[in-house]
């Protein structure tokens, strides 16, 4: 047996220090080396594994095991599921029907202002939901510059418009992730988050309209902004407690089209806002016409996804892969033995325990598996060729892999960090800030996003850490780990490579620095509020918490 050891150097506060390195290795390695992913997440696993084994003194073969549980479990099922995501949303974009369901978007209004609601926010949550990692903002953006929007504006906005959906995003991804390296039910994590971000769901769409027409736009457009993110928020708030982290983005971005489209039906803003065309492109978007049938089948994958992902979340699904249900025999359990030895001790649990060992590998009711069963009816459905989908996952893959390769890195090291007992002599050390800690609990997840990109990775990284010291406090710890993910969210319109994907989509490459001018301040606000919010959460608003 291996007990962990929290203060190896005798001093809490050296300790942390040590703790502090891998972490400090990543963020050089992106912000100052400007290493690929990969190769900044190996560093940072091969110094943790240095750190846990001669300063924490943890025998070698178990810090080598954390690290492969962990890398497996970013293989599976985080990896998987964007592999369905993105090859699901390939298989669109091949079939021509994505071309379709973008324009029945475009068509609903010719008003700008409204346009960037419905492109920006509703249709970018969407994305957002089928598929995340940076896709969103370079398609949205991109659609936007083609509508005659300013690149810059264009990218901007659409990077803000991006903030709401980003904690739910790949089907649930950086919620179902944290919750397999925390222990903690998904559920719980996605109700907390689910009471916190409505309100920034419903005035992302006033924000956006301050910005691109100031308070005379607010005041022409406030019932369609108030529609879309009234219903946006709504439904997000009941998905995220109901249903869990798969389905909030795509169900409530659904919902928000839906009901701004019917609305515009009845009502138009009494003045036309359009920017002067010749500060966007050269020629505008022609949207053409087409029958309801192809609309239909346009959007019919991604209705049949929400479907889907119901029937997989739901209790009497998952009721038939546990104990004696009947399809039990399609999870594969592997116990890595040497794990079994690595204890938890006080006073980072209450009581002496050892760390989870067993590794499943659900292949049928995983959430990837549910996407690529879309796909594949996808592929009848939209008429597309066996060999065009057959390139398109191979192309996927290739697209994926390096990606997939930080994935399971990252994960590893946040694996090696929470074995060792590295993540808990930092949350021990930040415990003793006390009760300010609820405070700047959303500005770690938002940090974490800023330099890794991905509120996934970022969750991973800190998940521990924000339970621990929940834990240490005496407060919610699905509080703290929900903070860490929608302070996250709020990071990721300043995030380097989100910076990089937006500048790239709409022609502005080598002028990141101008975008990020554009959106540091609204970050650093947003995040504040954040952090005001679950201030006040923990201690005067604790009705907030499921």
């Amino acid at each position: 047996m291996w007990n962990q050891v929290y203060d190896p150097l005798g001093n809490p506060w050296l300790s942390a220090l040590v703790a502090l390195i891998p972490i400090a290795v990543f963020f050089i390695s992106l912000l100052v080396l400007k290493l690929k992913g990969h190769w900044a997440g190996l560093l940072t696993v091969v110094s943790a594994i240095i750190i846990a084994v001669f300063i924490y003194e943890m025998p070698v073969d178990k810090a080598l095991w954390s690290f492969a549980y962990g890398a497996f479990y970013g293989l599976w099922p985080i990896a998987w599921i964007i592999i369905a995501a993105i090859f699901l949303y390939k298989l669109t974009v091949k079939s021509g029907y994505f071309d379709i369901l973008r324009e029945s978007i475009i068509a609903i209004t010719p008003d700008q202002r409204i346009q960037v609601i419905l492109i920006g926010f509703c249709f970018g949550a969407f994305l957002e939901g089928a598929i995340g990692f940076g896709g969103p903002v370079a398609i949205t953006a991109a659609l936007l510059v083609g509508l005659g929007l300013r690149p810059l504006y264009a990218a901007g906005l659409c990077l803000i418009a991006n903030t709401a959906p980003v904690a739910f995003g790949a089907v649930g991804v950086p919620i179902t992730a944290m919750a397999g390296a925390v222990n903690v039910p998904a559920i719980e994590i996605s109700a907390m988050a689910g009471h916190m971000l409505p309100p920034l769901s419903l005035f992302v769409p006033f924000f956006l309209v301050f910005l691109m027409n100031g308070l005379k736009g607010v005041k022409e457009t406030w019932p369609v902004a108030l529609v879309a993110g009234g219903s946006f928020a709504i439904v997000q708030y009941l998905t995220a407690v109901y249903s869990g982290p798969e389905l909030p983005d795509i169900a409530s971005a659904v919902v928000s089209i839906i009901c701004v489209a019917v609305f515009l039906r009845f009502w138009q803003p009494k003045n036309i806002f359009k920017f002067d065309e010749s500060v966007g492109s050269s020629s505008t978007l022609e949207v053409k016409k087409h029958s309801t049938k192809d609309i239909i089948l346009a959007w019919l994958p991604f209705v049949l996804l929400i479907g889907v992902i119901l029937i997989w979340t739901a209790g009497w699904f998952k009721s038939l892969f546990v104990g004696s249900g009947a399809l039990a025999s399609t999870v594969f359990k592997f116990d890595f033995a040497s794990l079994k030895e690595v204890i938890q001790v006080k006073p980072a649990v209450e009581e002496a325990k050892a760390v989870k060992s067993l590794f499943e590998l659900p292949i049928i009711n995983a959430t990837g598996t549910s996407i690529l069963i879309v796909a594949l009816i996808t592929i009848p459905l939209l008429r597309i060729k066996l060999s065009t989908a057959v390139a398109t996952f191979g192309e996927t893959l290739n697209e994926m892999k390096w990606a997939i390769l930080t994935i399971a890195l990252v994960v590893g090291f946040a694996f090696v960090s929470n074995y060792s007992g590295i993540s808990a002599t930092l949350a021990l050390a930040l415990a003793q800030t006390g009760n300010a800690f609820a405070f700047f609990s959303p500005i770690v997840g938002w940090i974490g996003v800023f330099l890794t990109g991905s509120d996934t990775s970022s969750n991973l990284l800190f998940g521990t850490l924000q339970q621990l010291t929940a834990q240490q406090l005496g407060i919610s710890e699905i509080l703290f780990l929900a903070a860490n993910s929608v302070g996250g969210v709020v990071g990721k319109m300043i995030s380097p490579q989100s910076i990089a994907i937006a500048c790239a989509a709409v022609g502005l490459a080598g002028k990141e620095s101008e975008l990020f001018r554009f959106t540091v301040k609204y970050s650093i606000l947003l995040v504040i509020g954040i952090g005001i919010f679950t201030y006040a959460i923990a201690f005067y608003m604790q009705w907030l918490i499921p």
